[in-house]
């Protein structure tokens, strides 16, 4: 059942990367930039990673975590799909998996917007925390959690200063969000 999960989370993803190509290729066309195109790669191998380490530890090591551990893995998991397609919703055609910026739009500040400055990037979070848990992969949530704050420190640090740069954030004279 476990593996069903997460071939489901693979399906999912492969999905999401098809909704984003089209719309970078939308935003690129009405003259949006891109940030941070170096660490791009990075964060594809990091959940690519994820994915294939999770897997890999539910078929190799015969450990059953506590079922407090699983129910919890389950609460990270559903929050944290719920938060993120929440985030893709609101951002709608705006929403990529890379760091776009177009200039003289409006900063998004309703949805999740209106409470947390990256919703998804805690989403995301949620998901690779609670997925391994599930399936009583706790090395893989450990190091992949650790990983990917990591690699998050460097992506919201690149993605507010193309906000400032491109005047997005409150108290500049353009506006926008990627």
């Amino acid at each position: 059942m476990f593996l069903l999960l997460v071939l489901f989370v693979i399906v999912q993803r492969l999905c999401e990367l098809t909704i984003a190509r089209s719309n970078v290729a939308q935003l690129r066309r009405r003259g949006a930039q891109e940030a941070g195109a170096g660490h791009y790669p990075f964060m594809v191998a990091l959940h690519t990673g994820w994915l294939l380490c999770m897997i890999r530890e539910w078929w190799t090591v015969d450990v059953a975590l506590d079922g407090r551990w699983m129910l919890l893995g389950w609460s990270f998991f559903l929050l944290g799909q719920g938060l993120r397609w929440w985030t893709i919703k609101t951002l709608g055609r705006r929403w990529t998996t890379r760091i776009m910026v177009l200039p003289g739009s409006t900063r998004v500040e309703s949805g999740p917007f209106r409470m947390l400055p990256h919703p998804n990037y805690l989403g995301v979070c949620l998901e690779i925390l609670g997925l391994p848990l599930i399936g009583s992969c706790p090395k893989t949530a450990l190091v992949f959690t650790a990983l990917n704050l990591v690699l998050l420190t460097i992506r919201i640090r690149t993605e507010e200063q193309a906000l400032r740069d491109y005047g997005c954030l409150p108290g500049t004279e353009e506006g926008g969000r990627s």
